[in-house]
This record gives structure tokens, sequence and C-alpha cells, in this order.
């Protein structure tokens, strides 16, 4: 196994070997959980650092983690002015979040039914840490299914186009999925997914999209618009991470509950909460991960009581050995100083693992088919 040495940013001291992750963390991750190092870097570590953050598309909120802390000052001048930039990014990203969700909210008013913001755009709106920063190419909001008719003839009405017109595809999305096929507008060119769920149809796992909607918390002067309460919202979030297979935005997405988890953590009796709402929705074995890799990459600080209490959610030894050895893998950057001979076939096997948590396995087979061998045909030109 590759070890990681100076040149590769690694050279620091908090984070202990094991026999399941690498030995030592990326320099980014460090950085990430003690920001204070940050001053003690060279022009050649934050070379590094900055490679590593852009490849996890977390330059922004790197940015904003510093700024936070005080620490922009005591960076190199060049490292400081590509931050910079990476903030003002950041903060367009964030007006130009608002303004959209705004339109989707009048698109969608006459309907007189609520619209919960999903992952970013809920972030976003609500003002929560891990909008800091955070880039995003579309906005999910979730309806009742009851709803999804109405609602896409909105958006349709308003200038959003499907994006799937494949008819293979669209049946897809509407007979298996958790939403509609994805959604952009003609002249902004801006996506938004429109979810009812958070699992797809076919998924074994199948927390009850009523309860989600029943806790959600209306966002104060944005009439119709909500968000999951603070427990939902750390559930949803280590569920789309640890169910899906497309990990190149992995350590953000971590990043993101690592925030959450800081931030709600310190209410009274939310620690208690998430662990009782992950049984109910049955969702204790993502929270189970989640707790796991935020502490382990990220030095997250989570309570005695509440790892206990979601220890409900462990896998037996051999599958739990497995999972660190991928995870810890391919929940790190996307960068060559991040990654072993392993990696890929890390990546390529939670890859498999997720289309397996999606689909049953024969109908799993017959979607593989398909998308290899007769779309492409039909997709060929005559």
């Amino acid at each position: 196994m590759k070890r990681w040495t100076l040149s590769t940013g690694c050279r620091h001291r908090h984070f202990k070997p094991t026999t399941t992750l690498p030995p030592a963390p990326p320099l980014l991750l460090t950085v990430l959980s003690h920001p204070e190092q940050a001053g003690t870097l060279t022009p050649a570590d934050w070379d590094l650092l900055l490679r590593q953050a852009g490849s996890a598309n977390l330059m922004a909120a790197l940015h904003a983690l510093l700024q936070a802390r005080g620490l922009l000052a005591a960076i190199p001048a060049a490292a400081r002015e590509q931050l910079d930039w990476a903030g003002v990014l950041g903060e367009r990203h964030r007006q130009a979040v608002r303004w959209e969700v705004r339109r989707i909210r009048l698109a969608l008013r006459d309907l007189g039914i609520p619209i919960i913001l999903l992952k970013g755009a809920a972030y976003t709106l609500a003002g929560l840490p891990p909008a800091q920063g955070r880039l995003f190419s579309d906005i999910d909001i979730l309806v009742a299914e009851s709803d999804l008719d109405q609602v896409e003839a909105a958006l349709m009405l308003a200038g959003w186009a499907s994006t799937h017109h494949d008819a293979y595809d669209q049946r897809y999305y509407r007979e298996w999925m958790h939403e509609l096929p994805p959604m952009q507008h003609m002249r902004r060119e801006s996506l938004i997914d429109v979810h009812h769920a958070i699992l797809p149809r076919t998924a074994a796992l199948q927390p009850d999209p009523r309860l989600l909607r029943a806790a959600a918390v209306a966002l104060p002067d944005e009439a119709g618009l909500l968000t999951f309460a603070p427990a939902d919202m750390v559930l949803h979030s280590a569920t789309h991470l640890f169910h899906d297979g497309e990990l190149n935005n992995g350590l953000r997405d971590l990043a993101d509950i690592h925030g959450l988890l800081r931030h709600f953590g310190a209410q009274p009796g939310f620690w208690d909460e998430l662990a009782q709402r992950a049984a109910q929705l049955h969702l204790q074995r993502p929270l189970f991960y989640a707790l796991r890799y935020c502490q382990r990459l990220l030095a997250t600080p989570v309570p005695a009581s509440a790892s206990a209490a979601c220890d409900s959610g462990r896998p037996g030894a051999a599958l739990l050995a497995l999972m660190d050895a991928l995870f810890a893998r391919a929940l790190l950057p996307d960068h060559a100083s991040c990654q072993d001979a392993f990696t890929p076939a890390a990546r390529l096997l939670l890859y498999i693992r997720a289309n397996w948590l999606r689909m049953p396995p024969l109908l799993l087979a017959r979607h593989l088919f398909h998308k290899a061998f007769l779309s492409p045909r039909e997709a060929a030109p005559a």
C-alpha cells in the first residue's frame, strides 16, 4: 500500500494508522479538520492543497472555512489570491441559487402545495454552514407523489423541459426511480430535480416520505418553501452519499454532513432524536457510515453516547472491514496524491454496490443490458 510522504502533503500527526485506512490523510483532510494548521504550510504545501481542494470541488468551501477562522491573512499571497477568487465564485453561486429558487417558487405558487428544498438549495436558503462555498449544478426539491403531474406541468409552463427524451429513460425515472427525469430551463439552462422520495421505488430501503414531509420545517420569509427537519436533513445527506455510485463529490458531501452535525449537534436533544429518527425511517446503516467516516476523515465531534446509540447500523466485521477499505479511498479527492493502486477498484466496487442497492438483481440486469446494448442502438442515426 502506498505511504503518504511530505511531497504528497501528508506529514500530519493527528490521524493514527489502522489496518483498513491509509496510513495518513491527504493534506486537504488535515486542513478541513484542523484549520489552524493552514498557517504552518509551505508554498509547496499550498500548491498541493489547492489542487486537492479543486479536485474535490471544495476550493470555495476552503476559502469560507479559513475566512471564518481569520486565517486568510497568514497564508501566502498567491494561494490567498486563488482562494479569494473561489470565494467570489461561491458568493455569486449563492446569489444565483437564491434567485433561481424564487423563480421555482413563483412557477409553483398557484398550486398551493409545500415545496421542500433538498441538499445544497436547502443549506443555502436556510443559511446553514454547509452552504458556505458549496458549489452544485442543480436544485433539488421534494413534493408529494400525488402532486408530481401538476408540478411538472407548472414547471414546463414556466420554461423547464425534460432532459431525457429516450422512451426507456422516461420509463426508468417514472416507474422505478424516486424523481422525475431531470428538467432544464430552456433559456437559463438551470437544472431542477423533482423528487417524491429519497430512495428509488425499487430500492430495498423505503423510508416513508410522508414522515419526512410531516416533519419538514418552514423557511422564514420564504412562503411555501420548507426544508427537512435537522435530523432528517442529516439522514437524507447520509443516505444520498452512501447509496450513490458517483463519488466524485464524495468528500464534499461528507463535509456537508460534518457541517450539519457540528451545527445541529449543539442543539439539546439532537443526538437522541437522530438515532430515534434513523430507526423510525430504517436508515441506521447509512447513518452509521456517516458518523464513522466523518469521525475518521474529518475528526467530527460525535458524543460517545450518540455513536453507541447508532451502533445498530453496524454491519458484520468482514463487511465493515471491506467498507472501510473502499470508502477510505473513494471518499478522498480525485487527485493523484490521494490515490493508491487500489483506488480505481474501490470506486468501481462502490459503483456496483450502489446499483445493487438501487434495484433488485433481475431488474438491474435488465436495466444494465438495455443501457449497454439497446440504448446505443436506438440512439444511432438511421
